[in-house]
């Protein structure tokens, strides 16, 4: 099939459009992806499921062709993608928390694309984790460090190009969403964060039917895997590979805002209470998605030999 007839199928109009499945996801990505596609069938197609709203088999079919379309890259147990445009968000404190993951003894990759919005490449480096240009690379850090980082335009240009579309369309597309679901080291178990509490069900039933085992999904800071620690968080995702829920309590009671903190000054090095109970709350949550007993507890040890030994 030709993009073309993809669009087809989703703009004929009331009562002869319908949705792709999930193989017509995968062919149409797949031609998405190459060079020389028609940038007006392009943005068609992405606008027309922007209107209708994707379902969860066009997001598995289109995320399952971008993953088949870039480099192997090593294996990881927790995958960790950042794709928040960052305008509601503050300094990134969950950073502190992929490493708690590294501490507990598993391997993490980070990968994303925040549009214009330094944070998270700024935090980066001062939370200790290194950016990876190549698969190469990539390997040697995760040898070394346990946590890499990698750039979504170095290790997938091609989608790349689609999610910077943003800037020609004027409009959010299911992109967005497709980075989310790359999982570019194909770890066991991931993490994903989200503005829209919509898309949480929606990423969640596109991972049951790409296979996945493991993953929590969360409405997070500014869109990003953080939980706000005063804030009940409701999580969707996937256990063994079934459908599965939670509702996870505050852990205190304060009102603020994750934002209100300034970030370009950021010192990952001396947070207060309030974003000490960030970092250790959102690795709690990924402890469990990695299947780490009484998560709550392990996050707390984990930062309080973390805080002892940066204190020495």
């Amino acid at each position: 099939m030709t993009l073309a007839d993809h669009v087809r199928t989703l703009g004929r109009g009331p009562g002869r459009s319908r949705s792709l499945t999930q193989d017509e996801a995968f062919d149409a990505m797949r031609h998405m992806l190459r060079d020389d596609a028609a940038p007006q069938a392009v943005g068609a197609l992405l606008m027309l499921l922007r209107m209708k709203g994707e379902t969860a088999e066009e997001i598995a079919g289109f995320a399952a062709a971008a993953q088949a379309n870039m480099p192997t890259l090593p294996a990881v147990e927790l995958d960790w993608p950042s794709y928040a445009a960052g305008r509601t968000r503050g300094a990134p404190w969950f950073l502190l928390s992929a490493r708690l993951a590294v501490q507990a003894g598993h391997r993490v990759l980070l990968h994303g694309w925040n549009g214009t919005d330094p944070k998270v490449r700024a935090g980066l480096e001062r939370a200790g984790i290194r950016i990876a240009q190549t698969p190469d690379a990539t390997a040697r850090l995760l040898d070394r460090d346990g946590i890499a980082y990698l750039p979504l335009e170095e290790v997938h240009p091609a989608l790349y190009r689609l999610l910077d579309l943003r800037a020609v369309l004027g409009l959010r597309s299911c992109v967005n969403t497709v980075c989310r679901m790359l999982n570019p080291g194909a770890a066991h178990a991931s993490v994903q964060g989200v503005f829209h509490p919509s898309y949480r069900l929606l990423q969640a039933d596109a991972a049951g039917l790409l296979g996945w085992r493991t993953l929590t999904v969360i409405k997070g800071g500014g869109g990003e895997f953080e939980r706000h620690p005063a804030k009940d968080v409701a999580a969707f995702g996937l256990r063994a590979g079934a459908p599965w829920e939670a509702s996870i309590p505050a852990m205190r009671q304060e009102t603020r805002r994750l934002a209100a903190g300034s970030a370009e000054a950021w010192d990952p090095s001396a947070p207060d209470d309030f974003e000490t109970d960030v970092i250790i709350g959102t690795a709690a949550l990924a402890l469990d998605t990695l299947g780490v007993p009484d998560s709550a507890n392990a996050a707390q040890h984990l930062w309080d030999v973390h805080r002892t030994a940066h204190a020495a």
